[in-house]
């Protein structure tokens, strides 16, 4: 992240047109390999942000200093995919260097502020997954990367284990503090953590 006159950037790169995510605007990030492991027993999350340093270096030639990682939050996707990878997510302030995209990883990188690239998403100008797009919506609401950062470390990790169902305005996600999260609750309450993805732009609530 970095401050802006506007206010906070995030860096964002877009994914070739083919291979995971193709075509998507993305944070740097990739899969875990043998090399970012570490101890046995030590936490997932660990081996997470030294893949995640990794990646970032490899993708766009940064190099980000472990140290200034702040967990933000942990995904885990909905039941019944064929693959299900549990995705963390880091913030940290811009590192020095000069951008240099992996030509497979990357095709173009943009510093954005997080509702300049959300307002695209919902013009239909960029793609964007349902974890990046929920992460962007949460660091929009900070005036400066020092309050993002703050944030992160005081709050905690934030947990979202996804199910998807279907509305009546079409698809949507549900997370674990929505009274519709659960099927079987005898007496849903009112509360609600959703993003309706059925058209854009996306629809995202969350209320007690």
């Amino acid at each position: 992240m970095r401050d802006a006159a506007a206010g906070p950037e995030v860096l964002l790169i877009e994914r070739p047109d083919r291979g995971s995510f193709a075509g998507a605007w993305v944070f740097p990030g990739g899969k875990l390999e043998d090399a970012d492991r570490g101890v046995a027993g030590e936490p997932e999350e660990d081996a997470a942000r030294r893949a995640g340093v990794r990646e970032t270096r490899e993708e766009i030639g940064i190099a980000v200093d472990p140290v200034a990682l702040a967990t933000l939050s942990v995904w885990d996707p909905p039941p019944g995919l064929a693959l299900r990878i549990r995705t963390w997510f880091f913030v940290a302030p811009e590192p020095e260097g000069t951008i240099e995209l992996s030509a497979d990883e990357a095709v173009a990188a943009e510093w954005l502020r997080p509702a300049d690239a959300l307002a695209r998403h919902g013009r239909g100008e960029l793609t964007l997954y349902p974890p990046t797009w929920v992460t962007l919506h949460g660091l929009s609401q900070h005036p400066d990367a020092g309050s993002i950062l703050e944030t992160a470390r005081l709050a905690g990790v934030q947990h979202f284990e996804t199910v998807a169902r279907r509305g009546g305005e079409g698809p949507l996600l549900l997370w674990q503090d929505d009274a519709e999260y659960d099927p079987d609750a005898s007496a849903p309450g009112t509360a609600r953590h959703r993003l309706e993805i059925g058209s854009l732009p996306w629809r995202y609530t969350r209320s007690g």
